[in-house]
């Protein structure tokens, strides 16, 4: 005969209790594990766009290097027009730099935009699953990330026709400045993912910034090249030490001076804590607002 001892609080299942968005943010420690447990979650919902955007397909893979391609283009001619170029040579490193700077900035915008919509675009799988919601923007910019992964073989074709420097800048600080970039987006994406869902034309209005924003940031100029008068209002833009130093060290060969790595750092620490925050205390509100 066995006897079967009584059950003990050890075996007795695990319930976390969720308060509503105004308790404040939830137990940091379990999140990120659940977060983390759940990682594959992201890993195949990004997988799923990527097919349902057919960038999986040749055409689709081709479209993600063509529309910044024929942008290059336009804005070339573009920047010939104003400067009154129009006539001169073919200038091969304005135009690896034109390149190289809508390719990256493409893979921000796109990121965050999809981001944006990742919560509002899923209320059915938010009502009826039980997940970290954090994944649903993580998703957005691993998506983003993949898609812009083509476009850095074209890239590197002029800037090797641009006689572009290979140097140590090129293969450690480049990186260094797109993860950071990553960094800084994954924050800009769950921050406008939350504010979606309360203010539904948060994603409408999105496109108009970033047009402004490729305006003003080190994409169609280089960094160097910022006039006098703006020069004391760059940190204000993330994207001045963000691109501007991924395209310096990745173009040009040499590593950005100490204060562009300082803004680049502090603006995608600073995105990242306050975009998650505000996505985390707002999280638990999701399911009634969608």
């Amino acid at each position: 005969m066995t006897v079967v001892p009584p059950p003990t609080d050890a075996d007795a299942p695990v319930y976390h209790r969720y308060e509503p968005h105004k308790a404040g943010m939830p137990p940091l420690r379990t999140y990120f594990a659940e977060l983390w447990r759940r990682k594959e979650f992201a890993i195949e919902t990004s997988k799923a766009n990527m097919r349902a955007a057919n960038t999986r397909t040749f055409f689709g893979t081709a479209w993600l290097i063509i529309n910044p391609l024929l942008l290059a283009f336009v804005y070339y001619l573009l920047i010939d027009v104003l400067q009154n170029r129009l006539g001169k040579p073919f200038d091969p490193k304005a135009f690896a730099h034109l390149t190289g700077g809508l390719f990256v900035f493409y893979y921000f915008q796109g990121a965050v935009n999809t981001g944006a919509n990742s919560v509002t675009g899923a209320g059915k799988v938010i009502l009826n699953t039980a997940m970290p919601r954090l994944l649903l923007p993580i998703a957005a910019v691993r998506t983003g990330f993949f898609r812009f992964l083509p476009t850095l073989p074209v890239y590197f074709v002029f800037h090797i026709l641009a006689g572009n420097p290979w140097n140590l800048a090129t293969f450690v600080a480049a990186p260094i400045f797109l993860v950071l970039l990553t960094v800084f987006t994954t924050g800009l994406a769950s921050f406008f993912a939350a504010a979606q869902v309360y203010f539904r034309d948060t994603a409408s209005f999105l496109p108009y910034v970033m047009r402004i924003w490729l305006y003003s940031s080190p994409v169609l100029w280089t960094i160097d090249r910022i006039p006098e008068r703006f020069r004391p209002l760059a940190w204000a833009n993330p994207l001045y030490a963000l691109i501007g130093g991924y395209n310096e060290s990745l173009q040009e060969g040499i590593f950005p001076s100490p204060t562009i790595w300082l803004l680049a750092v502090a603006w995608a620490l600073l995105a990242v804590v306050v975009g998650c925050s505000y996505f985390l205390m707002r999280e638990r509100d999701f399911a009634v607002r969608l």
